[in-house]
This record gives structure tokens, sequence and C-alpha cells, in this order.
């Protein structure tokens, strides 16, 4: 019973990402969106916490396995909270507190090492000041920070349920 719940929270998780990665996808394809490298950040946080929330809901049968997947879900959603976070506050300084000049990302990454091209991206460039779509009021990252936010608290659920809610001494049930 008790993995029969971490595979529903697992599968609830991966709903919600799977709802907002669709929705993204189709803000580029559908609506012409193009997306900043801070975008591609968070969708690259998004596509990662979801295939390991689908792999845990699918494969995770035991419980450091699912401590491992929650543990990872977390660390990821929090990379996107971070990404999202950091747009959300470029679009809120004045444009003269700004300055960029960066190449685009093909040749940021031929030439660039991994880390300062890590870097790079979080720090922005112009595309990510631009708030071109909106609903109620919320730009598209803060639509993100909001989705993310809510991932991780999924996650820090299943966390917090598995590290305190199991009984000690008992085997796990896998029926």
């Amino acid at each position: 019973m008790f993995l029969a719940c971490s595979r529903f929270i697992f599968l609830l998780t991966f709903l919600a990402s799977f709802l907002v990665l669709s929705a993204s996808l189709y803000l580029e394809y559908g609506s012409g969106l193009e997306p900043c490298s801070l975008c591609l950040v968070q969708r690259f946080f998004l596509t990662a916490f979801c295939l390991v929330n689908l792999f845990a809901c699918l494969y995770a049968s035991r419980l450091k396995s699912v401590r491992a997947c929650a543990s990872l879900s977390m660390a990821l959603a929090v990379g996107g909270v971070v990404g999202a976070l950091r747009q959300v506050l470029l679009q809120r300084l004045e444009p003269e507190q700004l300055m960029f000049c960066q190449p685009d990302l093909a040749c940021m990454w031929e030439y660039l090492s991994f880390g300062n091209w890590f870097l790079a991206l979080y720090r922005g460039s112009e595309a990510c000041l631009r708030v071109s779509w909106t609903v109620f009021g919320l730009s598209v990252p803060e639509l993100s920070l909001l989705a993310f936010t809510g991932m991780c608290l999924l996650s820090g659920a299943q966390i917090i349920r598995l590290t305190f809610s199991r009984p000690k001494g008992r085997p796990c049930d896998a029926r």
C-alpha cells in the first residue's frame, strides 16, 4: 500500500509536469513565441522532472529507489524555480540597470566551457526581458515559477512522507 501511494504521487507530478511541458511547447509551436535562453533552461529542468517522475511511477519499486527519484525530482524542480525566478527578477529591473552582450547559444556552446556556458545561460539575454504573452496578468516566467513551486511542493510532500510516515522495521509491501 505504501508504494502504491508513492506511485500515485509520482503519477500526479508526472501528469502536472507533462501538462506544463505541453503548454510550453504549444506556446512555442502553436502561438509562435520564441523561447529565450532562460526559457530553454526551464524547459530542460521541466523535461527532466517529467521523465524522472514517469520513471519513478513505472519502475520505482523499492524504498531506496523511491527516495532517490523523489530527491532527484525535488532537485530538478528547485533548478526550475531558480531559472524562473531569475527571469522574473530580470523582467522587474529597469532597462538602465541591464547590460547584455552575449552571443547566441550555438556560439556559446562552441567557445565556452560547460560551467561558463551554464552561467551565461542563467545570466540571460535581451530576449528574456520581453513580456509577449500574459494570462490573468501573469507573464510566462511568472506562470513557470508558480508551476515549479507546485512541483517543489509535491516533491517535498513525497520526501516528507517517505521520511516520516513509513513505519520502521516493516518490509515494503509490493502488492
